[in-house]
């Protein structure tokens, strides 16, 4: 993986436009944590060919004496398949395996059917490549093997719904629940308790063969019955809890007739719930979590502190709304700012998590670019120089480590000390973008969109904050 370039429209550093040349610093701290989840190096360290040519993991222990599959599922399958296949001859796994991949990310792979599919919401081909993974583990056997290669994105791609629920009835509530704020668990929480595979279906169609997933981690914390859904992990959250996150996101009354029937009836108990932990199908089921969002950031406070930073971590959990994030990390930045001007010493905030946005306008953005561009009107209320001061030197960049916020082609945002008033010259207004969900347009034109492209993985985002 290379760094990412600088954002559409930014100036180089060291310009006069503000950033005082802290901007490529910030990029150069955000590309390490992106390579530090470079997914081909996580698969190979983790995956290689033992003695005698046999599959072997990284415990140690030959994995399978009968019939090797192999499935990869999310935004970084077909670059965790390719990495598998360095390692495995086909004389150990001679294919076809499947990778399921959003589009941005397919690829052609040797010995592996690729099947494109939608995200964040899932289309047909979602529901196309369900059926197909499960006809690819069903009938395997106690000595054949089962590798699941998992990364963030598998809960859209992978669709397959419920008896008597339509994908586009599922689609509806999964989307409406993306505009009303939820969170990752509270989302597949719900998409769980509608689908087939979800929740331990995958292993439980698996069963007896021995199953072990390697997983690059977009999950704060790494749970691994929310990575993905848990298509091979036990399902902690319960018909109950579904029912309940479905009305206080006030999505219940609109959902479909069916999803309620099925919701009530699984409170009922009339419904099986989900397999959970102790469950005879995860008897032969391990997770090995081989990339995540708490290495990317302790590889991101290292190379600030290569660069001459003093990096402190100030959350590896930031949540919430992307604009009470922003006010969080506008006060962590007040004090670093005041520590930089007393000590002489450059500053380096970092914080790892994942934010969410309740859209209440019709603008463009995600979650990144909401925080950037609500740090920035933040800072500028708060921090204000003395008459007769200087400035303080600082940029902000908040990113996703797969390439894409929202649905939109950036990354994130990245702003500095002049960013408003240089959108504001070009005729954007950053507080009436922000009611409107809007900072795609106002970054934009005032060169402050992060663009790195498709970064073939994803560990959630990275918030990178400089000063001197």
């Amino acid at each position: 993986m290379t760094m990412p370039p600088l954002p559409a429209g930014a100036s180089p550093a060291g310009s006069g436009d503000g950033f005082g040349g802290l901007e490529d610093e910030a990029l150069e701290v955000f590309a390490q944590a992106v390579q530090a989840a470079d997914p081909t190096a996580a698969v190979q360290r983790a995956l290689r060919l033992g003695l005698g040519g046999g599959a072997v993991i990284g415990r140690g222990e030959v994995l399978y004496p009968g019939v090797l599959r192999i499935i990869a599922v999310g935004k970084a399958a077909c670059v965790m398949a390719r990495a598998a296949l360095e390692i495995l001859s086909p004389r150990v796994f001679s294919g076809p395996g499947i990778a399921v991949v959003n589009d941005e990310n397919a690829v052609e792979v040797d010995r592996f059917r690729v099947l494109p599919a939608g995200h964040p919401v899932p289309d047909r081909r979602s529901e196309a490549a369900a059926r197909e993974v499960s006809a690819y583990v069903s009938g395997a056997r106690r000595e054949d093997g089962l590798l699941v290669l998992l990364s963030g994105g598998g809960s859209a791609l992978l669709a397959a719904p419920a008896e008597g629920i339509t994908l586009d009835e599922k689609a509806a509530v999964t989307r409406a629940l993306l505009l009303a704020g939820a969170d990752i668990r509270e989302l597949n929480a719900v998409r769980k308790h509608l689908s087939r595979l979800k929740g331990g279906g995958l292993a439980a169609r698996a069963h007896p063969a021995s199953v072990e997933t390697l997983i690059l981690s977009d999950v704060i914390g790494d749970d691994l019955s929310v990575i993905a859904s848990g298509p091979t992990a036990p399902d902690p959250s319960t018909f109950d809890e579904a029912r309940r996150i479905l009305d206080a996101r006030g999505v219940w009354e609109s959902a479909p007739a069916s999803i309620r029937a099925r919701m009530e009836a699984g409170v009922r108990g009339e419904i099986p719930e989900t397999p959970k932990a102790g469950d005879p199908v995860f008897a032969r089921v391990v997770h090995r979590i081989i990339g995540s969002n708490a290495l990317s950031l302790d590889a991101a406070a290292r190379r600030a502190a290569e660069l001459g930073y003093e990096p402190r971590i100030v959350s590896r959990s930031l949540g919430g709304e992307a604009r009470d994030a922003a006010v969080q990390m506008a006060r962590e930045a007040e004090v670093a700012l005041s520590l930089a001007a007393a000590s002489r010493k450059p500053q380096a905030l970092l914080a790892g998590g994942e934010t969410i946005v309740t859209v209440r306008g019709p603008g463009r953005g995600g979650r990144s670019q909401e925080l950037s561009l609500a740090f920035a009107l933040e800072i500028e209320r708060t921090v204000r120089p003395r008459a007769g001061q200087k400035a303080p030197s600082w940029s902000f960049l908040a990113g996703g480590t797969d390439g894409r916020d929202g649905p939109t082609d950036a990354a994130g945002g990245i702003v500095g000390p002049s960013t408003l008033a240089r959108g504001q010259s070009r005729g954007a207004d950053p507080q009436a973008a922000l009611a409107a969900n809007d900072a795609y347009t106002f970054l934009e034109a005032a060169g402050g969109l992060l663009r790195t492209g498709p970064t073939g993985t994803n560990v959630a985002d990275i918030d990178v904050f400089l000063c001197r």
